[in-house]
């Protein structure tokens, strides 16, 4: 396991969030790692807004 994945899941339960939570939260993170092919502890802000715009315009296209 990651050290980011382990905070990601501390914060978590810290906080009180259902397992269910967790399971999306961490496969969003998983996806994000997936699109940049390397860990998302090492991305700037401006390549999550990049995959943000990414998802974006996805959902756009099965909408239309």
């Amino acid at each position: 396991m990651t050290p980011l994945r382990q905070q990601m899941i501390e914060a978590m339960q810290q906080r009180g969030f259902s397992p269910r939570t967790h399971e999306t939260y961490l496969g969003a993170v998983t996806d994000l790692a997936r699109y940049y092919h390397r860990s998302p502890a090492g991305l700037s802000p401006e390549e999550v807004q990049t995959y943000f715009r990414y998802l974006a315009q996805g959902y756009r296209i099965k909408l239309c």
